[in-house]
């Protein structure tokens, strides 16, 4: 499991309704930041801000293509996610003796 700072910091990138709609939209694949400004209702700012938090936490990832700025969701990221989720959830086989005893 890794550092409870990277943990939160993830689960604070998702606590944002914005920001799941824009993971909605990236669960497709690939998306333009251009399309992504046409379908929500963020001004250019608005969703640079947002992604940023995206980006920073590992579960998006950005290229630069000329003027656009293309996102996806990170196959790392969200298996980071997912691994730190289990980890804080799951009972260690030790846990589940002691339970039973």
């Amino acid at each position: 499991m890794e550092d409870l700072k990277v943990i939160v910091d993830q689960y604070k990138a998702l606590s944002d309704e914005n920001r799941l709609a824009i993971l909605q939209l990236l669960k497709n694949g690939e998306q333009c930041a251009c399309v992504l400004l046409e379908q929500l209702d963020l001004s250019q700012s608005g969703l640079s801000y947002h992604m940023k938090k995206l980006v920073e936490s590992g579960i998006v990832k950005e290229r630069q293509e000329g003027k656009w700025v293309y996102y996806r969701i990170s196959n790392q990221g969200r298996s980071r996610f997912m691994s730190n989720f289990n980890a804080l959830t799951e009972r260690k086989e030790e846990d589940q003796q002691v339970l039973s005893s």
